[in-house]
């Protein structure tokens, strides 16, 4: 199965004390880039959460949120009285130099980082039990998301390495008459540089035959072929095969280049353009694949 590095994962649980949310967003990444926005006591529980994220969703550029509403009691909470009064001294001068209104200056300055300390600093042991049940849940939520994603991925790949075989087929067809081409074009332009006399014959023949071993290009397309076949297996060879299709599609580019220096064919070398758009496109998708 194909999964996408794209998804969304959301999930909510809660118990007699605490409501917690859960959401976790996902984009492509060579690696595992992560990112927690969570309330100040989980900050000794950040290792933990990275762990179950890696384990959980392998790489991407993930952004995960945690919200916590307490059902019951007070939490207690002090306002950092110096460091609101810096923030809201700031502001009030900058709207007064801009000629901007304050009305507002008060809210935004209480809202700014560390002017409201929570005194629950400790993580209520039942809060990070319901916690971790609750981002294993949006993990879960994210990982069908991307399956979902995934199989849309994997059948656009699927049709493009066809479109690419079907020219391939179509460029064996038209092997036969470029040969043939070819060597007529070759032995013309020996001509016109040497005159060869009749015993010099057979060297003429040697030369042109020398030349259309050069280009050749049956050992490019049994390879592509092979490449070709090679993707659809790695699609079907379970997850975290991305890396993996994007090296396969760099050969799959290196043959179909060297088709087309070769060709010397104008149908064919319409045919290779028609190739290089559809694997442009089939290596995109790849960088989206888990």
């Amino acid at each position: 199965m194909v999964l996408s590095m794209t998804g969304f994962g959301k999930a909510s649980a809660s118990d007699d004390s605490f409501k917690v949310t859960v959401e976790i967003k996902s984009l492509n990444s060579r690696n595992a880039d992560i990112k927690i926005k969570a309330p100040g006591e989980f900050r000794n529980k950040e290792f933990e959460i990275r762990t179950q994220i890696t384990d959980g969703l392998q790489r991407g550029k993930i952004d995960l949120s945690i919200e916590v509403e307490k059902l019951t009691g007070r939490e207690e909470i002090r306002i950092n009285q110096e460091r609101f009064y810096q923030n809201f001294e700031t502001l009030k001068l900058m709207a007064e130099k801009t000629g901007s209104n304050s009305s507002d200056v008060f809210s935004l300055a209480l809202k700014m980082p560390d002017v409201i300390e929570s005194r629950n600093e400790e993580l209520n042991p039942s809060l990070w039990g319901l916690t971790n049940k609750v981002i294993a849940d949006a993990i879960v939520k994210l990982n069908e998301f991307r399956a979902s994603e995934g199989n849309n991925l994997e059948v656009d790949m699927i049709n493009r390495v066809a479109e690419i075989e079907s020219s391939l087929s179509q460029i064996e067809t038209l092997a036969p008459e470029r040969a043939k081409v070819v060597e007529e074009r070759l032995q013309q332009k020996i001509e016109e540089i040497v005159e060869f006399s009749d015993n010099d014959k057979s060297r003429l023949h040697q030369e042109v035959i020398y030349y259309l071993e050069k280009y050749d290009i049956n050992e490019e397309v049994v390879r592509l072929k092979s490449h070709c076949n090679y993707f659809r297996e790695t699609l079907n060879a379970g997850n975290g095969q991305g890396k993996k299709l994007g090296f396969i599609g760099q050969e799959m580019g290196r043959e179909i280049n060297t088709i087309g220096s070769k060709a010397n064919h104008t149908e064919i070398q319409k045919l290779v353009v028609e190739m290089k758009d559809e694997l442009e496109k089939v290596k995109e998708q790849s960088l989206n694949v888990l």
